[in-house]
């Protein structure tokens, strides 16, 4: 008898791990938590100056590119558990407001569902919870 089917979404991700192994064979041992901690919150003027005013002076400020990347990324499902803690750190760095995140996520589950909006709130909470303040 033959084997059983492979997933072709398992075959794609083991394809690209061997890639990465045969390009660089350190990223065997990478993990998104590492990159996370490598530079947790980058200061406001810098998220400015990358994200921001530097780039288009009229334009969106670092602050509503954070949220709209936190739209972006309940809508893939939430499933970049760094990428969303990350994006919510660097917004409430940015002077985005508890409730503005919340509600930034909450409006994504008319296009990501409530799981996806689910997911994002708990990781936003994993953040807010250790970042008490007076802003809500």
């Amino acid at each position: 008898m033959t084997d059983t089917p492979q997933n072709p979404f398992d075959l794609m991700m083991k394809q690209a791990q061997d890639m990465a192994k045969a390009m660089n064979p350190a990223m065997e041992n990478f993990s998104p938590k590492g990159f996370e901690a490598l530079w947790p919150t980058m200061p406001k003027e810098v998220m400015e100056m990358m994200f921001g005013n530097t780039v288009n002076k009229d334009g969106l400020d670092a602050k509503t590119r954070l949220l709209l990347t936190l739209a972006g990324l309940t809508c893939q499902g939430a499933q970049a558990d760094a990428a969303v803690r990350q994006t919510v750190r660097h917004a409430l760095e940015a002077g985005a407001k508890k409730q503005e995140i919340v509600e930034t996520i909450g409006q994504m589950s008319v296009f990501a569902g409530i799981p996806a909006m689910t997911r994002a709130l708990e990781l936003a909470q994993e953040v807010m919870g250790d970042n008490e303040d007076e802003d809500q």
